[in-house]
């Protein structure tokens, strides 16, 4: 399913006051106990709170991938090792940022995101979980908690603008780390980035998570190298290594500490390879370009997959308008692997491409069937639905699906299409304004309720559903000012 980026004008202002370099030397190794920490700056109900309305600030100004079968891998991974973890107090929820660069952060509510870069520069699924596996430590040991207590220690901070440099610098290191040095003195550190505790602790309790989670152990260590030797020449180090510093201790402590746990040997993970392919094929190059370069992958057989290997020259194919040679290979994937999301999704936007509506509501009617309200299956008969014109089931399909997966924004995206089209003006405006709330901008939401509300002049019901929603978002707006 091909889905537009959900991008909205949005300007942050950042600011944090930390406290000085030999402060924060002395406070790194002298973090409060696990139980107590964060305690009077954070607690894990307002950790939650937070992490939800840095959600929103990141889903309004940063390239997220809205990508339903993305989201599913990235999330199934993420949970495996979330389900063998200690202390988890929340949902976890993985997603993936469109950025070459390599970065992984995790924030509070148990908000872990991942560069498009760092997954195509992994080599296999443990190093890609062993990365995963480090970013859900450090929320479970509530690091930043711990870091934002030892910093209110040495100096006032203010919960807004230090919340707004925590999201800025973790999302993008270099641009947060400049702007900070704007506002501190050259001496001072910006005071986020995780100390060295942080990180040995991170690496010690995420091997072993790894460890529990059936991936290699080896994949830490591995992949430290990899970061290592790629940058060790540059002048500028990748995003990640801004806010994880990786001394060449680190890497040897990570490989002792792997030594001890046997070895795991994987097979190659199909669904890793497919996921590399979908990043290159969508989201990199240009189609003309990675047309060739699967041509000649396959050709010269040096894939590690085959199939993962033609799923990425179809996506090429149909990028380059070739839409019906796509349509072969997809076709030809699905009947040896027929409940492959993968190609189940592609195979849909071929169809779509092709006006063959009747195929694609047939295939993921059949599906829905066996996987009710998974993403994939469940946004891509919505989306066939309407092109079809059949918008009764398709908002029917939508609202069941919102049901079980509330704050869903592609499904409330799709469910707007469909009340737009199918000329129900006052439900197109208060699908809109839950958009408008997924991106934090609760003023344009109030706004769409209200236009929504004007609407429903013969609809009372409606009427009473909005007013309250309308209260519930300026219940929601007070709290966050009240943080």
């Amino acid at each position: 399913m091909k889905v537009k980026p959900f991008l909205v004008s949005a300007a942050l202002s950042f600011t944090l006051t930390t406290a000085n370099a030999s402060a924060q030397q002395h406070n790194k190794n002298e973090l409060p106990e696990i139980g107590a920490a964060g305690s009077s700056i954070l607690s894990i109900d307002k950790e939650r709170v937070v992490g939800d309305a840095m959600m929103r600030q990141l889903r309004a100004t940063q390239p997220l991938l809205n990508d339903p079968v993305m989201n599913e891998y990235i999330n199934d991974l993420g949970n495996r090792l979330v389900n063998n973890a200690q202390d988890v107090n929340y949902k976890f929820r993985f997603f993936i940022i469109n950025n070459s660069e390599l970065n992984a952060f995790a924030f509070f509510g148990g908000h872990v995101g991942v560069h498009s870069g760092l997954i195509t520069t992994a080599d296999n699924e443990s190093e890609l979980a062993s990365v995963l596996a480090h970013e859900v430590s450090h929320v479970t040991q509530r690091h930043l908690a711990r870091r934002l207590e030892a910093q209110s220690k040495s100096q006032p901070i203010t919960m807004a603008g230090m919340l707004g440099s925590v999201l800025l610098t973790l999302v993008n290191p270099t641009v947060g780390m400049a702007a900070l040095s704007t506002t501190i003195a050259a001496s001072q550190q910006a005071g986020i980035n995780y100390t060295r505790g942080n990180e040995k602790e991170a690496d010690r309790v995420g091997i072993a998570l790894l460890v529990n989670s059936n991936f290699d152990p080896m994949g830490a260590p591995s992949f430290f190298v990899k970061m290592s030797e790629k940058y060790r020449y540059k002048s500028k180090p990748p995003a990640m290594l801004l806010t994880h510093p990786l001394p060449d201790s680190r890497i040897s402590d990570a490989r002792l500490r792997a030594q001890n746990y046997p070895r795991i040997q994987l097979p190659p993970s199909l669904a890793f390879e497919l996921t590399k392919s979908r990043i290159k094929a969508r989201y990199q190059s240009n189609a003309k370009d990675n047309v060739t370069y699967y041509q000649n992958l396959i050709n010269k057989q040096q894939y590690v997959l085959k199939p993962a290997a033609e799923y990425g020259l179809a996506l090429s194919y149909f990028a380059n308008k070739q839409t019906t040679k796509a349509k072969g290979i997809l076709e030809s994937l699905l009947k040896s692997d027929t409940k492959n999301l993968f190609y189940v999704d592609a195979l849909t936007d071929v169809y779509l491409e092709l006006k063959l509506f009747d195929n694609a509501i047939t295939m993921l009617s059949e599906l829905n069937l066996l996987m009710p309200n998974n993403q994939v299956v469940a946004l891509n008969y919505a989306n066939a639905l309407q092109q079809a014109e059949k918008y009764a089931k398709a908002e029917e399909v939508l609202q069941d699906f919102l049901l079980v997966k509330p704050g869903h924004l592609i499904a409330y995206d799709l469910l707007n299409q469909v009340y737009r089209k199918s000329g129900k003006t006052a439900l197109m405006h208060t699908s809109k304004a839950e958009v408008y709330a997924l991106l934090g901008a609760y003023p344009k939401a109030i706004d769409e309720l209200q236009t929504g509300y004007n609407f429903a002049d013969d609809k009372p019901l409606i009427r009473k559903r909005i007013k309250a929603r309308i209260i519930q978002f300026e219940d929601q707006q007070e709290k966050l000012k009240r943080l």
